[in-house]
């Protein structure tokens, strides 16, 4: 199955969609139309509930943050930006008399990891040693496909009048990730064959970054959100 649908088509109609949801409570019963915030592994996000039918709800949300922190990979040490950014719709499959819900879907998939690395005497790249000045800084972004699948199961609770709770846990099937690696010391643009056997190992390095992101292609969600009726 393909996943190659164009990422601002489905923004733009997840955005159409939030619109709908958000505009459909003249048209809809009282409890069909929910509003929430959620926090989670996706990042601080927003959504939106129509339940058509008493089986089955709609939502479309957002998700948003950036997460900073420092990260050793393939050998070196790097100051590492998460860079949360999703839209998303799913179905809600539910269950009679029961919070328990399926969830199924697809995210507008914008997660990239923005790395630098940090100041150090030398580095080993691919596999071999080189000087800081010879290597400059590292810079790296891996990001993954721009339209992923979800799968997961749900769970809504009723609090105080037209106040709930949901918990989600699932996957989201983020697909193989693609690593861009530049350096800007001497050797970058040396036009030798150090350069060359530089460039060759920074290659290496690269395919040495892409198969320790591979552990993200399957990204666990959980959230915690809260959601509100205003009708």
């Amino acid at each position: 199955m393909s996943w190659s649908i164009d990422m601002k088509v489905l923004r733009a109609n997840v955005a159409v969609l939030l619109l709908g949801l958000m505009t459909a409570g003249s048209a809809t019963a009282g409890d069909n139309l929910w509003m929430g915030f959620k926090a989670g592994t996706l990042g601080l996000g927003l959504e939106a509930t129509w339940r058509p039918i008493p089986w089955l709800d709609i939502r479309a949300g957002i998700n948003k943050y950036d997460y900073e922190d420092t990260r050793t990979d393939a050998g070196i040490d790097y100051d590492s930006t998460l860079q949360l950014d999703s839209y998303y719709a799913t179905a809600n499959f539910l269950f009679p008399v029961s919070p328990l819900r399926v969830t199924v879907g697809a995210y507008s998939n914008g997660n990239e990891f923005q790395m630098a690395s940090m100041a150090a005497a030398d580095f080993d790249i691919g596999n071999d040693n080189f000087l800081a000045s010879e290597v400059g800084t590292l810079r790296s972004t891996t990001y993954f496909e721009d339209v992923a699948p979800y799968l997961g199961v749900g769970f809504d609770f009723s609090l105080v009048g037209k106040v709930g709770l949901n918990f989600d846990i699932g996957v989201l099937w983020q697909g193989d990730p693609s690593v861009s690696l530049t350096a800007d010391g001497t050797l970058a643009t040396d036009p030798g064959p150090l350069g060359d056997i530089f460039r060759a190992e920074l290659a290496a390095e690269q395919m040495q970054l892409e198969a320790e992101f591979e552990d993200y292609k399957a990204y666990p969600v959980i959230s915690l959100g809260v959601t509100f009726n205003f009708f």
